[in-house]
């Protein structure tokens, strides 16, 4: 513990981090390996426990927690739990401090991130939306892609916490345009590996060595980052889940409907949603994205 005092760094900014997930967690625990105190929020009792094991605080509630913070972090599921940590007089825009920035990197609707930015400047608070991708892996390497919407100086004030969390920090431009990537962003790799799972059925079906198969696929134009991060998963058939069916459903939902506000086509992009959807109806929500392969399965005859 001799180096407590530097991770006390005058220079670095007290953060909040709230909602401490499968992404949340080791994200966390990224920015308090990078010298960062850190003070959490979450529901689960074993989360916080494994927050305080990391070195960081464990706040009673989002209050405690934001109360003394310069940078506020929050990541959960969706809009509704954003909505939920954010405004009442409990949240954060009630019990942060003016001046505060608050990141908010769940993946949420374009609409949600533009009226969080709104609500939080008449609180003297500024908002950048930064949702990532990189699933589980990512967030436990801190390589994850994070883009991000609003404003410029923000962004560049928060550059430092991204560095700590990421590889490819991106402004997107204005507030929700960090949103509306991440939601293109889900929309491709849910039809990659839509793709990917149908060519294994086939290749299997067809008799042919899958793990000779899929290494050679990876070396082609039809390798992407998505076969790599899931071969195993396809291979071993293990859908522990880095990154939930439910959340991609939520996220599918997100980025249809924001198409049809702009007057997007996404053809198979609603094949691929309905898909998703119908998995989740299955029982399968828990299960990893991966899992796709099972509704493939299943169509091709299998009992899954």
């Amino acid at each position: 513990m001799s180096n407590l005092a530097d991770s006390s760094h005058p220079t670095r900014p007290a953060v909040a981090w709230i909602g401490l997930g499968i992404m949340g967690s080791p994200m966390s625990e990224n920015l308090i390996k990078a010298g960062y105190d850190v003070t959490g929020f979450t529901l689960e009792r074993d989360k916080l426990e494994r927050l305080a094991a990391a070195g960081g605080t464990a706040a009673g509630s989002i209050a405690e927690a934001v109360r003394d913070a310069d940078v506020v972090i929050t990541m959960v599921p969706a809009s509704p739990q954003v909505e939920a940590v954010s405004y009442g007089p409990d949240g954060i825009l009630e019990n942060a401090k003016s001046g505060a920035l608050l990141i908010d990197m769940s993946s949420i609707t374009p609409q949600t991130s533009v009226d969080l930015a709104k609500a939080a400047k008449d609180k003297g608070i500024r908002v950048l939306d930064a949702p990532v991708s990189g699933g589980e892996a990512g967030a436990v390497e801190a390589v994850l892609s994070i883009m991000v919407g609003g404003e410029q100086a923000d962004f560049d004030e928060a550059v430092p916490i991204f560095e700590a969390l990421g590889k490819t920090i991106v402004l997107c431009g204005p507030h929700g345009s960090g949103q509306t990537v991440k939601a293109a962003n889900q929309l491709i790799v849910a039809v990659n590996i839509q793709a990917c799972a149908e060519a294994v059925v086939f290749l299997e079906k067809s008799g042919v060595d899958l793990k000779a198969a899929l290494d050679v696929l990876g070396g082609g134009l039809a390798g992407s980052t998505v076969l790599a991060r899931k071969k195993d998963n396809f291979l071993n058939r293990d859908f522990k889940p880095g990154f939930r069916i439910d959340l991609h459903h939520k996220d599918m939902g997100i980025v249809t409907d924001a198409a049809r506000n702009v007057g997007a086509a996404l053809p198979a992009g609603a094949v691929v949603a309905q898909l998703v959807a119908s998995l989740r109806a299955q029982g399968d929500g828990g299960l990893d994205h991966s899992a796709l392969l099972r509704a493939v399965e299943r169509l091709s005859g299998a009992q899954v």
